[in-house]
């Protein structure tokens, strides 16, 4: 009986070992809260996107009560911190602002004056990039660029 109970006792051991390694190992999900919303603010709604390989997305945003672009890069599987960028430019301008760092859910945001401007905008994840050219532009058609480094 006594072999018995320390035979059972060292499976659950065992079983509870495995379960919370595995628990530990899965992917991670997206943050509570981070969407394009919630990381540029209230106001803003999502324009369109660009992914980033399969890494996430570049979201570009619009508050159209003030005229206000964001960009943020958002993980698909946020983790360990990695780097990250998020950008947005006026072509043409001096004006632009970009965020660039290790992090381990987003990049950004970064906000540009854009009511009635053409945007471009991009951001990486690791060693791949994305770049978007003529953002925005009503009737013209934008020039998407992704690679790795």
């Amino acid at each position: 009986m006594r072999s018995t109970r320390t035979v059972l006792a060292s499976t659950a051991s065992a079983v509870l070992s495995v379960g919370a390694t595995t628990a530990l190992a899965a992917p991670a999900a997206v943050a509570p809260g981070t969407t394009p919303q919630a990381v540029c603010g209230s106001g803003h709604r999502t324009v369109n996107s660009a992914p980033v390989g399969s890494l996430g997305t570049v979201y570009p945003t619009y508050n159209s009560a003030n005229g206000e672009n964001c960009v943020a890069t958002i993980r698909d599987n946020p983790g360990p911190a990695v780097d990250m960028s998020a950008r947005v430019y006026v072509p043409g301008t001096e004006e632009g602002a970009d965020d660039y760092g290790r992090y381990t859910s987003y990049a950004g945001p970064v906000y540009v004056s854009g009511r009635a401007r053409c945007v471009d905008r991009g951001g990486h994840i690791g060693n791949v990039h994305v770049q978007v050219h003529g953002s925005d532009c009503g009737a013209l058609e934008e020039h998407r660029v992704t690679f790795t480094r």
